[in-house]
């Protein structure tokens, strides 16, 4: 399946990773362990960009959305200065899997339901797996869908999917991010939902006529929802259906 195109960019030079440290929301030290999983945000702690770090030689290899490719290198253009960090774009296709990993693919950081990636340069022709059912079962959101300029990260999971790291130090958007770890109970984010009929992605939650959420991505009964709290503790609707918080 291909329902979510991937570009690959490559940084080199001696300040790489010191550049990428100071931007981005996880540890880049990881990347010796394998694939680092990020954010960039908005000085305010908003969401930019997300997008997987790979140890690269010399360099690193960044794994971002399509649609955020551009904006992602332009952006990290204007941040870089005087900094020795090229950015460049890559050939290279992103191939993955949940089976038993190939020989130069690394675990999927976020999930281990959601297998292995691997950098290659051909494209993959045997993806057969229906990542938006794994998603939506392991409420792993998507650039575009449930991540927005509007998101803020936390709301998103990303604790949870092991991209940010609290003791890393700044990066842009840090100080927000922090205090809503520490001195703010979260009242929205990312929850599944069971849908009792045909209701689209974008299509607003209610409850008792109020607003609750959005309904996003969708894999047969099952969906993710952006919901504030305190109004999905019971029955909620969209588009005429019935929706119920499950998790």
């Amino acid at each position: 399946m291909t329902e979510y195109p991937r570009r690959i960019l490559r940084l080199s030079g001696t300040d790489t990773r010191d550049f990428l440290q100071g931007l981005v929301t996880n540890n880049v030290t990881r990347l010796d362990q394998g694939l680092v999983y990020a954010a960039m945000l908005t000085p305010q702690g908003k969401y930019m960009a997300d997008f997987f770090l790979k140890a690269d030689g010399d360099g690193v290899l960044l794994d971002a959305d399509a649609a955020q490719a551009d904006m992602l290198a332009q952006r990290l253009g204007m941040y870089k200065l005087r900094a020795d960090v090229q950015i460049t774009a890559t050939a290279l296709h992103l191939h993955r899997g949940t089976g038993t990993p190939p020989s130069d693919a690394l675990p999927d950081p976020r999930h281990e339901a959601l297998g292995w990636r691997a950098y290659r340069d051909t494209p993959q022709t045997d993806d057969t797996v229906d990542w938006p059912a794994l998603y939506v079962a392991h409420l792993i959101p998507q650039s575009g869908v449930e991540l927005t300029p509007d998101s803020f990260i936390l709301e998103m999971g990303f604790e949870r999917l092991s991209g940010v790291d609290f003791r890393k130090g700044c990066y842009v958007g840090q100080e927000v991010t922090a205090r809503m770890k520490h001195k703010t109970e979260l009242r929205k984010g990312l929850a599944q939902v069971i849908v009792s009929g045909p209701a689209a992605t974008g299509t607003a939650i209610t409850a008792d006529g109020k607003p609750a959420g959005t309904l996003l991505t969708r894999a047969g009964d099952t969906a993710l929802a952006y919901l504030r709290y305190d109004r999905a503790t019971g029955p909620m609707e969209a588009g005429g259906v019935t929706v119920t918080r499950t998790a």
